[in-house]
């Protein structure tokens, strides 16, 4: 199979410009071939094996799997996440999140770190990367996501200590910890968004992790704000990656669960994505 036989079958699913990222994705992550390397022909070059590997990738990928999970990794702020089926793929907003997230001076701060709901763990162990003084633990009620975060916590040579904890039945009177920074991109999208969503993220990412119920947006954001008010030192801040169309809301239900100081900030593309909050 060469690269315009390849790049036309992705067409059936994607649009062009998607599909030709698509396969140049495959060509280097698995086969280790550059765009020049393609255009010099060295598909043509691969194996039996290559080739029985890449036509087993291309009939996945025609199904609408997405890539991240057809190679087993994404990218996230510049590293590099194992990422399957039990865990969503990470998106470059939430690495917004990390950034806000940090402290001045990353390199000499010393303190605890919450991440509630780490999935593939890219926040926690971005976290712990980037705070390398930091002590990180990181809660998921997924035996799968806590089993990926594991590993991807390995690959980045961090320590992460997770837990399987289900926020919306924790027992807040057990306080083990105090912690300086809770950070957390939970479930926030409601059912009756399912119609605008793409059919791969739909199809083949886990509903625990995406859904919440349509009379209830905020389901886990109280949760987590109820448990944020007591468990957070003084000087502590609660930060939230949030449903955009949810932003109002959100402040007004902050503000309830105790938190007097609330700011809100934009992704990238401009919507009402993340925030920040203190006592």
């Amino acid at each position: 199979m060469n690269y315009d036989a390849f790049w036309h079958r992705l067409t059936t699913v994607y649009d062009a410009d998607e599909a030709k990222a698509i396969v140049r994705m495959v060509l280097d992550v698995r086969f280790g071939l550059s765009w020049t390397d393609v255009i010099c022909g060295k598909m043509d070059d691969l194996s039996a094996d290559g080739q029985e590997e890449l036509e087993h990738l291309a009939q996945r990928l025609e199904t609408g799997e997405p890539v991240q999970y057809v190679l087993g990794e994404a990218e996230f702020g510049g590293r590099t996440f194992h990422v399957g089926p039990g865990v969503l793929i990470p998106r470059p907003e939430t690495y917004e999140l990390c950034e806000w997230s940090l402290p001045p001076t990353p390199s000499k701060w010393k303190g605890h770190i919450l991440d509630i709901g780490t999935g593939s763990g890219c926040i926690a162990c971005t976290l712990a990367a980037e705070i390398p003084n930091a002590e990180v633990t990181a809660w998921d009620i997924s035996d799968d996501a806590l089993r990926i975060a594991s590993e991807n916590a390995k690959r980045a040579n961090v320590h992460v200590s997770f837990e399987k904890v289900d926020v919306l039945n924790f027992q807040f009177s057990i306080l083990n910890s105090q912690f300086d920074i809770i950070v957390s991109n939970p479930p926030y999208i409601c059912n009756k968004e399912r119609a605008g969503m793409e059919r791969n993220v739909l199809e083949h990412e886990p509903e625990l992790a995406l859904f919440v119920p349509d009379d209830d947006p905020l389901l886990f954001y109280r949760a987590i704000a109820r448990y944020a008010a007591r468990a957070l030192k003084p000087s502590g801040q609660l930060f939230f990656e949030i449903n955009p169309l949810y932003a109002d809301e959100m402040q007004q239900m902050l503000s309830e669960e105790g938190f007097s100081h609330i700011e809100v900030r934009n992704d990238q593309f401009g919507k009402q994505r993340f925030t920040k909050s203190w006592l």
